[in-house]
């Protein structure tokens, strides 16, 4: 009797010794899976989505946004009248993404950029931000969303080698707005021209349209996260050409040089030169 106590009571400990080295182990990976997945910057979010490090916080991983995609009356499979998968997914452990929270990736299933927005009126957090896109009749409007931005491997893209292709441009919402064809002569020919993509950040919203439609292997124009895809000038730099930019430094101090350079005018500054 006394033997099969000491025996359970034996039992018992290391069960929950065991346990405890479990959950230790496993809040160890967790931390780690959830700083790693909080540190990658390269996730795209829902329409509307608000700063990612304020997102991550007012996310409350409910995965409305996400439900409400997948059920839009746009997203069903007419062959067998139930809905296809949607773009937005909700992250799993090993996404390296922050579990339950919502993302996309265009080149599986891009944005297909739903006049009424239904994923974004369904948050209660915030997370998504419905006055982001809200037009001037206070409308929902897509076309104000900021997912991201796309950008163009000019090495990659055939369209910069002479082969013609505009399939990425025929695929974009916004036609001749988002991204628009340059026409430059082919020196290399001397007899075709270049229809090159031009992206134009102000008016794309990073949809992805464009990605998934991409003919390369590995797409030649991708979306990014804005604050990666996009550089930051500084304020103190001023275009002298536009007049809002002017009121923003009216009572900025002014620095005047000494060295005299810029008293002359620019073309005698350029004839000052040796000419050969």
């Amino acid at each position: 009797m006394m033997e099969n106590q000491e025996n359970n009571r034996r039992k018992f400990i290391v069960s929950s010794v065991q346990s405890v080295g479990l959950m230790t182990v496993g809040g160890v990976l967790l931390g780690g899976y959830a700083t790693k997945a909080k540190s990658s910057p390269m996730v795209l979010r829902p329409p509307a989505a608000i700063k990612e490090e304020d997102f991550l916080t007012a996310c409350v991983k409910c995965g409305l946004c996400a439900e409400a995609c997948r059920n839009r009356d746009s997203n069903i499979d007419r062959s067998t009248g139930k809905a296809k998968k949607s773009t937005l997914k909700i992250a799993k452990a090993g996404d390296e993404r922050l579990i339950g929270t919502p993302y996309f990736v265009p080149r599986d299933i891009p944005c297909y950029m739903c006049p009424d927005i239904p994923c974004v009126p369904v948050c209660p957090s915030g997370a998504l931000d419905i006055k982001s896109v809200l037009n001037k009749k206070n409308e929902l409007d897509i076309n104000k969303a900021k997912m991201g931005l796309a950008v163009v491997d000019r090495e990659s893209c055939v369209a910069f080698w002479g082969i013609q292709c505009d399939a990425c441009y025929r695929a974009c919402p916004l036609l001749d707005k988002a991204i628009t064809l340059e026409y430059q002569k082919n020196e290399r020919t001397g007899k075709h021209a270049y229809l090159l993509p031009i992206v134009h950040s102000d008016a794309c919203t990073g949809c992805g349209l464009c990605e998934k439609a991409c003919v390369t292997e590995k797409p030649a124009i991708f979306v990014l996260p804005r604050d990666i895809a996009q550089g930051k000038v500084g304020s103190h730099y001023v275009k002298g050409w536009d007049v809002k930019d002017q009121e923003r430094v009216k009572d900025a101090q002014v620095f005047e040089s000494k060295t005299g350079i810029n008293k002359g005018s620019a073309l005698d500054y350029l004839n000052s030169k040796d000419e050969f």
